[in-house]
């Protein structure tokens, strides 16, 4: 069985735009989680960079985390070429990697109490299927 040209030439275009997608999510979190964290910083509404974060500085920030982490579920699916709650759970799964990275990288550093980085992990892969779950509901 072979493959026509225009099946050979499709295949690699569709991988590319799951990837586009699947980065694009990701840019959209970074950048929000970036400049929110930049605003709260100039705000002193967080202590100066270096300094640990009190619990409730945390919890305001795994909410807007939250928030930004369905965001880019729902950027990463409307993107996605095919399959879209599965692209957003595969960014969900490549998040909670990441997080549990971070997590590990920092656990004995003095940033505040270690709950924060264990939400950042737990809700990485239900934050994507929320996303996910809107884009499903919108193409209904």
């Amino acid at each position: 069985m072979s493959n026509s040209p225009a099946q050979t030439s499709a295949t690699p275009r569709r991988l590319g735009r799951s990837i586009l997608a699947i980065l694009a999510g990701f840019a959209v979190a970074v950048v929000l989680s970036i400049l929110t964290d930049f605003i709260l910083h100039k705000t002193h509404f967080y202590p100066p960079l270096g300094q640990p974060n009190s619990s409730g500085q945390l919890a305001v920030a795994t909410a807007y985390r939250t928030l930004f982490g369905i965001l880019s579920a729902w950027v990463t699916a409307r993107l996605a070429p095919y399959q879209p709650m599965t692209h957003a759970l595969i960014g969900g799964a490549i998040g909670t990697v990441l997080a549990l990275a971070g997590a590990i990288a920092t656990w004995n550093m003095p940033l505040g109490p270690h709950w924060y980085p264990i939400a950042l992990v737990v809700l990485a892969l239900p934050t994507a299927w929320v996303g996910g779950k809107l884009r499903l509901m919108q193409l209904a």
